[in-house]
């Protein structure tokens, strides 16, 4: 509770001037992504709001940014547009369908999500190797750079998106520069205020004082089809529940776009916050995002928001200007709902220049230029998956990229493990027992070498395993351990198993009573479980009282 109430009065001035920072930028964002998803703005403006309070008090880590997001926005896509096809083809037609079942789908969205950090799957976010995340933020810098481009084209008159030329661009071009100069420059004389806040504050004041024709956050909604940023509220969205049977008729459908946008989601917010993590030299909770996003999620299906995850670019805009507590985030959501209640007016002022600048600056201080530097000196492996990911995400999408990467990652992992299998060999001279001495991990990838090791037809009479210098990680190594000892078995030869964990011995003889006879108990067996279904708590317990008994 100490560390709650640090979080707001740690450091009040500069989160809130971050929040306020992130405010501005989070409008014409939360508005691109309405149109995006096929929706009203005031759908995604609210989305933001509730998204970005909830997570702000009890989310996985202070600082970090939610809202609406595209990740989410073009999942949403083709839910709204069938839904809005099914309502209008009812006996009594509804128009508003698709966006109900939005709604419906969000609480199962936030229902999966919270589940998620109930069984702790946030941790799972410690997986991701460095080169994933190297090539996620690059690519996540290229398209937050391809997106906006977009803000450089305007309706002709047939209503057709071109790129603006002539003075327009030339005026569009010379506010963006001048942000981005604001922003790189006034750091070196003052730290005292945001300087993405400055800029926005200049900008405007330059755009509305002199009158300049130029595209702002109004036109810009204008032109999507937007009525306008004012509204009131958030309401009770009571008629969703009038349509939970059309809902259950196309549950497959339902069903699937809720997993996917649990999946992009949570995907998208941990990965935000191992960034934030590393940006901050700090750690957040993981799980505990998972249960505040979930939570959002559902307030958002409630009370009729488009749902969203963590923002990366939002959440950097806010660390850079200085915002470290929950109150950064809680300021960013109740500046906008103020936007919307009171000061709509006032922000459908502000040019799409000055945030275009500001995310141009995030946009460089996203991506990783020391990938360009150190790509001739990692892995061959490593840059492939960096380049892979970087590219998946530019063109398919930032969840798959990741998945690809870790994938990716584990599959060159397991075949470099797989390779380190070895078994020295010597005969001692006692007995002239043959023994193996195995290094290296026993798993599903390196069975095969392990198997390949052993002269069984040549070898004498007496054999002797010592695991001492491995580990048997999976039921695939105890297998093979089981298997060959069987083969020495079978030939009428004699064979010791020494230096086996008391788990994987429990499991040997679990399957094979006799083999008690052939596993030597010693004070020096190394501890470790092995990933299998078959060790149960019971055989794990006695397993460890067993060591315990011989240690004493």
């Amino acid at each position: 509770m100490k560390q709650f109430f640090n979080n707001f009065v740690g450091n009040p001035k500069d989160d809130v001037l971050s929040g306020l920072t992130v405010a501005l930028a989070l409008v014409p964002e939360a508005v691109a992504f309405s149109f995006v998803a096929g929706v009203d703005p005031l759908v995604g403006l609210y989305g933001a709001f509730m998204m970005g309070l909830i997570t702000a008090l009890f989310g996985g880590r202070p600082g970090m940014i939610s809202g609406a997001t595209g990740a989410m926005a073009v999942v949403m896509v083709h839910l709204i547009a069938k839904g809005n096809e099914i309502g209008l083809a009812l006996a009594n037609p509804v128009e508003n369908l698709g966006l109900q079942w939005l709604f419906l789908t969000l609480l199962v969205v936030g229902g999966i999500q919270i589940l998620a950090g109930v069984f702790k799957l946030g941790k799972f976010v410690r997986l991701i190797p460095h080169p994933v995340m190297m090539g996620f933020v690059n690519g996540l810098a290229i398209v937050i750079f391809l997106s906006q481009l977009g803000m450089f084209k305007a309706k002709d008159a047939t209503d057709k998106m071109v790129w603006i030329e002539g003075t327009p661009l030339y005026l569009m071009l010379g506010l963006v520069a001048l942000t981005m100069a604001i922003m790189y420059f006034l750091p070196k004389l003052t730290k005292k205020i945001p300087s993405a806040l400055a800029a926005i504050v200049v900008v405007a004041a330059i755009v509305i004082f002199g009158n300049l024709d130029v595209s702002t956050v109004g036109s810009f909604i204008k032109e999507g089809g937007g009525a306008g940023l004012e509204g009131g509220l958030p309401q009770f969205q009571y008629e969703i529940f009038n349509f939970i049977d059309t809902a259950l008729a196309n549950w497959q459908l339902i069903a699937s776009t809720a997993f996917i946008l649990a999946a992009v989601g949570l995907i998208e917010s941990l990965m935000t916050l191992n960034l934030v993590d590393e940006l901050t030299e700090t750690r957040g909770s993981g799980n505990r995002e998972c249960i505040a996003q979930g939570s959002a999620n559902i307030l958002n299906g409630l009370f009729g928001g488009m749902g969203g995850c963590a923002m990366i670019g939002q959440s950097i805009i806010n660390v850079n200007s200085g915002g470290r507590g929950r109150l950064s985030g809680v300021t960013a959501a109740i500046a906008l709902l103020a936007f919307i209640l009171f000061g709509a007016s006032l922000i459908e002022q502000i040019p799409i220049a000055a945030l275009v600048g500001v995310m141009f600056m995030v946009v460089i201080g996203t991506f990783a230029w020391s990938s360009f530097r150190i790509m001739n000196k990692i892995p061959l492996a490593d840059a492939f998956v960096l380049i892979a990911v970087s590219v998946i995400t530019v063109f398919v999408d930032l969840a798959v990229a990741v998945i690809a990467g870790v994938i990716i990652s584990a599959l060159v992992f397991a075949w470099e493990s797989a390779t380190r299998i070895r078994a020295r060999k010597s005969i001692r001279p006692s007995d002239g027992a043959k023994i193996y001495q195995i290094w290296g991990p026993l798993f599903f990838g390196s069975v095969q070498d392990f198997n390949n090791k052993f002269d069984v037809k040549n070898d004498p009479e007496f054999v002797e395993l010592d695991f001492m210098e491995s580990r048997v990680t999976d039921h695939s190594g105890v297998e093979a351990i089981r298997g060959i000892a069987n083969k020495y078995l079978d030939t009428g030869k004699k064979i010791k198993l020494v230096h086996l964990s008391p788990e994987c011995k429990d499991l040997l003889m679990k399957r094979n009573p006799e083999f008690a006879t052939i596993i030597e108990d010693s004070i020096d067996d190394p501890r470790y479980f092995v990933a299998t279904d078959l060790a149960d708590s019971e055989v794990l317990y006695n397993s460890f009282e067993n060591f315990d008994t011989a240690k004493k």
